[in-house]
């Protein structure tokens, strides 16, 4: 079984997304367990704070290194082989073979920041730090989800075919996913190429691996 926790203060964040579709399956399956954990309920003082204004001056507020590094703890307490993953902008980039890194792991605790970020302190407490790309989002709940539904998917006996992980975008050499069609064969004046619709699987398979490479220069 994969464990995997989500350090955030905004637990109801994750509970719609995980409550359908291949997540909801792997879920009820026992293929994974997900469990939230608040950071606020780590907090010292008697408001239950977690941020505070940075030295030196500056907008916003910084998340306080008491509440987070208690929460650390907590989820390595609970699974001690757990991988503490910090989401933020300044991360190396998440990628598909990040995510298949993942599931070779007893289980990932994803840490979610909000307000400015993180006092840097924190740092020196998790394993790894990942950032989606180059933006900036409210907080890092939606990274955080984007993380767990790409490992999600990618563990065994979760997708009804295997093959589908393995032939995903990025799986292979790092390259884009080939365009696919299906019915109807003309719809709105445009065809299914006809290569699709010839049965030989030796010259589909290389218009396929032509069209992925395309695709992935163009969009580089």
């Amino acid at each position: 079984m994969f464990h995997a926790q989500i350090l955030t203060l905004f637990p109801e964040f994750f509970d719609s997304p995980l409550s359908c579709s291949i997540p909801k399956r792997a879920i009820q399956s026992g293929i994974v367990t997900v469990d939230t954990i608040q950071i606020r309920d780590f907090a010292t003082d008697k408001h239950h704070k977690v941020d505070d204004s940075p030295y030196g001056g500056g907008p916003g507020m910084l998340m306080k290194p008491e509440p987070v590094v208690a929460s650390i703890r907590a989820a390595r307490d609970k699974h001690p082989d757990t991988h503490v993953v910090m989401l933020t902008p300044s991360g190396a980039r998440f990628t598909q073979a990040k995510a298949l890194e993942f599931t070779e792991k007893s289980g990932i605790t994803l840490l979610c920041g909000r307000y400015e970020g993180f006092d840097e302190r924190i740092c020196d407490y998790v394993d790894e730090e990942l950032s989606l790309g180059d933006y900036v989002l409210s907080g890092g709940e939606p990274a955080a989800l984007c993380v767990l539904d790409a490992v999600i998917r990618l563990l065994p006996e979760v997708l009804g075919s295997p093959e589908s992980a393995v032939l995903d975008s990025f799986t292979e050499e790092g390259i884009l996913d080939w365009p696919h069609y299906t019915r109807p064969e003309l719809f709105e004046g445009k065809a299914v190429p006809e290569v699709l619709l010839s049965g030989n699987h030796a010259e589909i398979e290389k218009w396929r691996r032509a069209q992925a490479i395309k695709r992935s220069k163009k969009r580089a």
